[in-house]
């Protein structure tokens, strides 16, 4: 069991890597507001993993992130 989580989280912290890098280049790019979405989607993906692995500090930066992040969409 500890194999398959160990698994998991290395899945998702690495997709949430490549989500929020591709959020960033689609954010050079100028490509609203899908941007927006592909970072927010990629802070929740990085909220899950950080819950999971019981990181704190990043638990409260995801959080605020996806926070910022949906204030900003609906008050664009």
């Amino acid at each position: 069991m500890m194999k398959r989580n160990l698994d998991l989280n290395f899945w998702l912290k690495w997709v949430a890597t490549a989500v929020t890098l591709a959020g960033a280049v689609m954010t050079s790019l100028a490509l609203d507001p899908w941007n927006v979405y592909t970072l927010n989607l990629g802070a929740l993906i990085y909220l899950v993993w950080s819950w999971r692995v019981r990181e704190v500090s990043l638990i409260v930066v995801n959080a605020g992130l996806v926070l910022i992040y949906i204030v900003g969409m609906l008050f664009r």
